[in-house]
């Protein structure tokens, strides 16, 4: 029993060490791909905020195989699911972070996306920002849900005791014990 706990406080522990390190890189990768595209001048192009989904799907893939490495080779369904979604979080956090203070700062962005933009003139830096970070928090869910069915998962765990209860039609209890 004890050792299970100290398992499960290791496993929560890299989660969160594993989801700060990629959602870091996320962060990165996103920022020097927004700076690039401010830079030439294409920052007003949409269709370019596509490639940021390839950003972030790498980060989810890789902080999840860096996960399975840690552990053996072994990932749940729901701890990758889990470890996905806070490594997005933290990635569209700290860019939504960023770009908050992009946009307060340099002035000229924003103003030019509430001339230009038709629900522009409803906008600030905060409620761009926001808007944003949501984007890229759902949008790292969805990329994580949808990895979590292509990489290779534990199966479910078993409860306690290693036998799952049953019934037969007429309601009587037995147990079954899974074959490895």
């Amino acid at each position: 029993m004890r050792m299970r706990i100290k398992e499960e406080i290791l496993n929560k522990r890299h989660t969160w060490e594993v989801a700060s390190i990629y959602g870091t890189l996320i962060f990165l990768g996103l920022t020097v791909y927004f700076l690039i595209m401010y830079a030439v001048g294409l920052q007003h192009v949409i269709e370019l905020r596509f490639l940021n989904l390839f950003i972030m799907l790498a980060g989810i893939y890789y902080a999840m195989m860096q996960y399975r490495r840690l552990h053996d080779g072994h990932i749940s369904y729901f701890r990758a699911l889990t470890l996905g979604s806070a490594t997005s979080f933290i990635g569209a956090t700290t860019f939504g972070i960023f770009l908050f203070f992009f946009l307060k700062l340099e002035g000229n962005l924003m103003q030019s996306i509430q001339v230009n933009e038709p629900i522009g003139r409803y906008l600030n830096p905060y409620i761009a920002s926001c808007v944003v970070q949501l984007e890229g928090v759902f949008s790292g869910f969805g990329l994580s849900y949808i990895l979590v069915n292509y990489i290779h998962t534990d199966s479910a765990t078993l409860p306690q005791g290693g036998a799952i209860p049953v019934a037969d039609n007429h309601g009587n209890q037995s147990t079954h014990i899974p074959r490895s």
